[in-house]
């Protein structure tokens, strides 16, 4: 791109951006954290922490801060005195707690974790710039190692694992899928192994959210090894560091509870599993037989040793890995929209979704060809695509899988750029340089869709009551409204799933559960209590010993009761039928809150 002798300028520009890659990307990740917190600052005063889990992080950080065993990752304030079972790991908590404990003897505990909650997401980004810069100077050109940042612009899904108060794990597990994607992309083959197993074992340590594009990847090495002996370096480096990682990761963040064979999480399950596979791939690799049809018999036959020792050892791991209950999952997961396919969003939801990894798929499909005549360097990008293109696809499964389709497609999208702009700078009229510079832009960044949904297809207008749900999610999560709550004496509250994470973060009071599949005799409780008679309802309070009931009108929640269980316990109470075993608690006329005490 841009080669022309007699375009001295851009060629400097060029050359000096390659000199200077690093300080480039660094000073492009300040200029863009800088201006999250700006956009965001509302929400950093006042701890808006908006996601169920980015509470429960902060809770999670909390108890180890105030000595919680390290291995323990049972939430307390949940579900007492039993606490409710958290599958997390400790990984994800070090920078947040390490943030708080510099700045608490300078400013004191609620300020200091009003900074961590705004650093910590931010940090995790930079590791992502990186890993996608790294990917573009392997596979395109070194000099293009600056536009996969600027299009994560336009990756909206992916940015927001990054915003300041979100401190969910899933930005950790995108910054290591990233530099997972640039060590497969490495020429050096041992150094893209080891990088390709230590980030591996980083991201399952967190959590198996990725492990589907992990095991691609995983599969991308050992082909490379069938089809060229000289992997061998790149696939003994994966196997040893990917063995010898997952077991350190095991072994130091594993908690009590993910130590049994569990599916949902790094235990004995998944750690024997990979193993096994490390030490296969090492063997086959010392091997390395002359004909690849016999590399790539004995590959075909480990896979299968893998497989059935998965199938034989563990079988109740073989479906989904949150291993609920037909109940659990009828009464509440179904109702998660993450969990919702693409095509059951409306379309320009889907739209917006689909615009950049859709346009990163051409952009792949032309840099495979741009590389074709390198037979290392074409396989590398097919290898590169490859978790890119299954993202894409399992969107049509669930769109959680959204913030990594758009990651992985930065770097394809960008291809058309710099594979198509040499044709545009051929020509002699300036007016069709730009204007077709301009539009590859806009292809290659996966803008084209939203800005042309912006200017011909804005969003509906919202109805009334969608306004008022609207309205009601955002003050019933605002730190403001739990102050009158706050004031009550402490208590257990019974309230919705979605509910009892801000609860038990912004005030004193415990509650039963939070949206964690562990604990699904809770989760059904709750929705049997919200959808069931009074009577029941007040059984299953008293089975939680519960002091106290509190509801959100109007909040998203109340639309699954309202609309399921017309007659059931919440509806009456929206018709103002209340039990006499419900006592009002005084709140102020403009609270978004409803609150009763329960007579025992």
């Amino acid at each position: 791109m841009l080669k022309r002798k007699d375009d001295v300028p851009v060629a400097r520009i060029l050359a000096f951006l390659e000199r200077h890659w690093k300080p480039i990307l660094i000073a492009i990740w300040l200029i863009t954290c800088a201006w999250w917190a700006y956009t965001r600052w509302s929400n950093i005063l006042t701890f808006a922490l908006g996601d169920t889990d980015d509470n429960m992080r902060m809770m999670q950080v909390r108890a180890l801060l105030h000595g919680q065993d390290w291995f323990d990752l049972r939430q307390y304030r949940l579900n007492p005195p039993f606490g409710a079972n958290i599958h997390w790991s400790r990984l994800v908590d070090l920078p947040i707690a390490g943030i708080i404990l510099l700045a608490r003897p300078f400013v004191g505990g609620a300020d200091a974790e009003r900074i961590a909650a705004a650093i910590a997401p931010m940090i995790p980004y930079s590791v992502l710039l990186f890993g996608v810069a790294l990917t573009a100077r392997r596979l395109i050109d070194p000099r293009a190692f600056f536009l996969p940042a600027l299009t994560l612009i336009v990756a909206g899904l992916s940015n927001s694992m990054f915003m300041p108060e979100r401190l969910d794990h899933h930005g950790w597990q995108l910054a290591f899928l990233a530099v997972s994607v640039a060590g497969l992309a490495d020429p050096k083959r041992a150094r893209g192994g080891v990088t390709l197993g230590i980030t591996t074992a980083l991201s399952l340590a967190i959590g198996l959210e990725m492990i589907i594009y992990l095991a691609v990847m995983g599969a991308a090495v050992a082909l490379f090894w069938v089809a060229d002996p000289r992997q061998q370096r790149r696939a003994i480096a994966y196997a040893v560091s990917l063995g010898g990682g997952v077991a350190f990761c095991f072994l130091v963040f594993a908690s009590y509870a993910n130590r049994a064979a569990v599916c949902d999480a790094l235990s004995p399950v998944w750690l024997s599993d990979l193993l096994l596979a490390s030490a296969l791939l090492s063997l086959l690799a010392l091997l390395t037989p002359a004909d690849w049809r016999i590399r790539l018999a004995m590959a075909l036959a480990a896979g299968a040793v893998v497989a059935a020792f998965h199938a034989l050892a563990w079988p109740y791991c073989l479906g989904r890995p949150e291993n609920v209950s037909a109940e659990t999952y009828s009464l509440w997961l179904s109702h998660v929209r993450e969990a919702r396919p693409v095509y059951r969003h409306t379309w320009q939801v889907a739209t917006l979704i689909l615009a950049l990894p859709v346009t990163a798929t051409f952009g792949w499909l032309l840099l495979a060809w741009h590389n074709r005549k390198d037979g290392d360097l074409f396989r590398r990008t097919i290898a590169a695509w490859a978790p890119a293109l299954v993202a894409t696809l399992l969107l049509f499964w669930q769109v959680r899988t959204g913030p990594a389709a758009q990651m992985l497609a930065a770097v394809g999208a960008v291809s058309i750029i710099w594979v198509l702009a040499p044709i545009f700078e051929r020509t002699r009229s300036s007016i069709v340089q730009v204007l077709g510079l301009v539009s590859i832009a806009l292809i290659g960044f996966g803008a084209v869709v939203p800005l042309g949904l912006d200017y011909f297809a804005p969003g509906r207008k919202l109805t009334p009551r969608e306004i008022q749900v609207e309205r009601a999610n955002r003050l019933c999560n605002f730190i403001g409204s739990y102050h009158p709550i706050a004031l009550q004496p402490k208590g257990v509250v019974f309230t919705f799933i979605d509910l009892a994470p801000r609860l038990i973060t912004v005030t004193h009071h415990d509650s039963i559960m939070g949206p964690y599949h562990r604990n699904g005799e809770q989760i059904v409780d709750a929705m049997k209590a919200f959808r069931g008679s009074a009577d029941q309802a007040r059984q299953i309070f008293a089975k939680y010993r519960a002091d106290y009931l509190l509801t959100c009108p109007n909040a998203s929640t109340t639309t699954i009761f309202t609309s399921e269980a017309p007659n059931g316990f919440y509806a009456q109470l929206q018709k103002g039928q209340v039990p006499g075993w419900l006592t009002p608690v005084p709140l102020p006329a403009n609270s978004p809150f409803r609150m009763w005490k329960i007579v025992r």
